[in-house]
């Protein structure tokens, strides 16, 4: 006898269709089940659904039922905390439940047949791993500081969520170690997830859990999952998460949605990167899910950062409003005690005009080479100029379809956008005017690395440098950033050079600023950092401070260095409370001086917000739905509810598309999302409406980072 089944696929949450649809199927099929269905013209991939669900697809014509294609045999059902988080992950971020869930699986396994699924599963037969009563006895596990002691007890003892608070260096890596351990030891088939903010930061942490756990579990205990891996990759990855063979996932933001049965702990590595955030699609934050998770599934979680969130250090104050996470506190260095990097202000009104590096600062880099030592530049701009610019009618290096400047890079003499990849040789003479002396504005990482590389000319390797390379050669400056990491396996290779002691200066951008353990680099320099202290985004001052004490982490991080580890900041602007926090490493002053502010601002973590974002052809239509939108909420009730204007984004034009936004504002969270979701069919028929006509698409990002 047919039965009747609800599944879900992929439809946008604007679509008239819905989500969840009802077909038939020849026996029964258990919620969480991956079966291939018929969807118009095509075949999908779906997920079985709880029937509840289906009542928001109405009254369906039993003769228009079709039949599921097929059962993807030998994956086991996705369980009901899974598909639980995945609803509210949906309904928060205001998209579909089948556009969150579909995408939250692998691209492969949305594209297998039933029979191409199970000639899969046998070509990946899990291995046997080995445990028994010793299990980690033998791992070369370091001995814990009393700090590091003290926070492991607080994990095991108490139910959190945990805030782990420590200086950068004081081994917060080793905790989650060590809490891994401890969780194995106890429950051989628990799993642990351990998430990062940055691709590029995902090797040296997947090395160090396969040095520690590969040799009592096997080589599959860790697996990795992000999207720089291949889709069979991930499909293989996923497999083994949602399987139970693997113990350990470690991934970016994306490995949040990873099936995992037996999940028991979840670690969030730089809680504070705004990375977690996803920025298309459904914009969700894995570090918040990360927590509703951990509270679903019966699950700890850990929050580590050295700079956390604004949020999480206020969800970790002691009070009425705080006090949902437990805050812990490492402050000390490992086998330094407290010998944090000596942060220097240099006050650039004092140093020669359009001077790159300070008199002082330079000599403070050729002393550190003479000793053996390494330096690190910092400067958040990829290639040589953000402008190119002609002095003579004004002419600047536009993009023709972008309301922002192509970028000179003169490595291979183009001047490419940075948002709609638009690329063009440099002209030989100005395009307004025809003069030939059109000239670069301002300064990337390109054009900083070869400016210190002319700088450095006459310096050269001293005898104490790494003995595979020799003395009395020229000072080797180097680059990290997109441009020179853009090919498979460069960023490894250049990094492997760094440690390797092949370079003396590294020059980057925020790729270099955090997660990376340089063993010899002894000073660290930010290169004109001002831009962000008179930012008209609230949040600017707290990625800056972060930001900065992150890059100042990978100064004398071996014992040997770690008294004598500078920062330098050059800055305009010597006296802001910002550099005089940091100059004192206190972050806990600085929160506090944030959080007052936005207090008496009403602003986040004090408020909740949503953007609506439209995207037209035209601003005028682009800012007319939304507030032809805003307009007809204000007919309903909108009590707690402050609708602002509607404005041209920061960057209102992409690829000849303009956008514009709308601040929706509530001091109640709940009050927010009950607006939110009754507003989705104001906007749906707002689209289908004159003011729509013309509109390209719309859509809601709750919790935005940037406004």
């Amino acid at each position: 006898m047919k039965q009747w089944v609800c599944v879900l696929v992929q439809t946008p949450a604007h679509a008239a269709l819905g989500s969840v649809l009802s077909y038939q199927s020849d026996r029964p099929l258990a919620p969480g089940t991956l079966v291939r269905v018929p969807l118009g013209k095509r075949e999908t991939l779906g997920v079985v659904w709880d029937a509840d669900a289906a009542q928001a697809t109405g009254e369906v014509d039993p003769g228009k039922i079709k039949s599921i294609a097929g059962v993807l045999e030998g994956i086991a059902p996705l369980n009901t905390a899974w598909q639980s988080l995945l609803t509210f992950a949906a309904q928060y971020y205001q998209r579909s439940v089948g556009e969150v869930t579909l995408a939250a699986l692998p691209p492969q396994l949305r594209e297998l047949s039933p029979v191409q699924m199970q000639r899969r599963l046998a070509r990946s037969k899990p291995k046997p791993t080995p445990t028994g009563p010793d299990t980690l006895q033998g791992a070369n596990a370091p001995c814990l500081t009393p700090e590091q002691n003290s926070a492991v007890e607080q994990i095991q003892t108490n139910p959190g969520p945990f805030l782990l608070f420590g200086a950068t260096g004081s081994g917060k890596t080793e905790v989650y170690l060590h809490c891994v351990q401890t969780l194995l030891e106890r429950d051989p088939n628990a799993q642990a997830l351990v998430m990062v903010p940055e691709i590029n930061l995902t090797p040296q942490l997947e090395a160090r859990f396969r040095q520690r756990f590969a040799p009592t579990y096997g080589d599959d205990a860790v697996v990795s999952l992000h999207s720089g891996m291949t889709n069979p990759q991930r499909l293989k990855s996923w497999l083994a998460s949602h399987t139970g063979a693997t113990r350990i996932v470690l991934g970016t933001r994306m490995a949040i949605f990873a099936s995992m049965p037996t999940l028991r702990l979840i670690v969030v590595d730089e809680e504070h990167d705004p990375s977690y955030k996803s920025g298309e699609g459904a914009r969700y934050s894995a570090r918040d899910l990360a927590v509703y998770r951990g509270r679903l599934e019966g699950a700890k979680v850990v929050l580590g950062s050295a700079t956390p969130s604004l949020e999480s250090w206020h969800h970790s104050r002691p009070g009425a409003d705080g006090g949902r996470y437990l805050r812990l506190h490492m402050p000390s260095r490992v086998g330094q005690a407290d010998t944090l990097p000596l942060v220097r202000r240099v006050d650039m009104n004092h140093q020669p005009r359009n001077a790159v590096f300070s008199i002082p600062l330079l000599e403070a880099i050729k002393a550190r080479i003479a000793r053996g030592e390494q330096c690190m530049v910092f400067l958040n701009r990829r290639g040589y100029a953000p402008v190119l610019h002609c002095a003579d009618c004004g002419w600047k290096s536009e993009c023709p379809h972008c309301s922002a400047y192509r970028v000179f890079h003169k490595i291979d003499r183009t001047l490419r956008c940075h948002h709609c990849g638009f690329t063009e040789r440099v002209p030989r003479a100005c395009p307004s005017c025809g003069n030939p002396d059109i000239a670069p504005l301002g300064r990337g990482t390109e054009r900083l690395e070869e400016h210190l590389t002319e700088l450095l000319a006459d310096v050269r390797r001293p005898d104490s440098v790494s003995p595979e390379f020799p003395a009395g050669v020229p000072v080797r400056v180097a680059r990290i950033d997109a441009d020179t990491t853009r090919l498979r396996g460069e960023l490894e290779s250049q990094l492997a050079a760094v440690h390797a002691g092949d370079v003396d200066v590294l020059v980057g951008t925020q790729m270099i600023a955090k997660g990376h353990d340089f063993r010899r680099i002894s000073l660290v320099a930010a290169i004109n950092p001002d831009g962000a202290l008179f930012s008209s985004d609230f949040r600017a001052p707290e990625r800056l401070f972060g930001l900065l004490m992150q890059a100042s982490g990978r100064a004398g991080r071996d014992a040997a260095l770690g008294t004598s580890a500078e920062m330098w900041v050059q800055t305009f602007q010597p006296a802001h409370p910002l550099y005089a926090a940091l100059k004192r490493h206190d972050y806990p002053a600085f929160a506090e001086q944030q959080l007052k502010e936005r207090s008496q601002a009403g602003l986040p973590p004090f408020s909740a917000q949503a953007l609506v974002r439209a995207e037209a052809r035209t601003q005028d239509i682009a800012q007319g739905f939304l507030r032809a939108a805003s307009e007809a909420a204000k007919s309903s009730d909108i009590a707690q509810i402050t609708l602002y204007p509607a404005v041209p984004m920061t960057i209102q034009r992409i690829a000849n598309i303009e956008r514009a936004q709308m601040l929706v504002e509530s001091p109640s969270r709940a009050a927010l999302q009950r607006f939110l979701t009754g507003w989705q069919t104001v906007l749906q028929t707002t689209r289908q409406s004159p003011a729509g006509k013309g509109l390209v698409r719309w859509a809601i990002d709750v919790d935005p980072l940037a406004i």
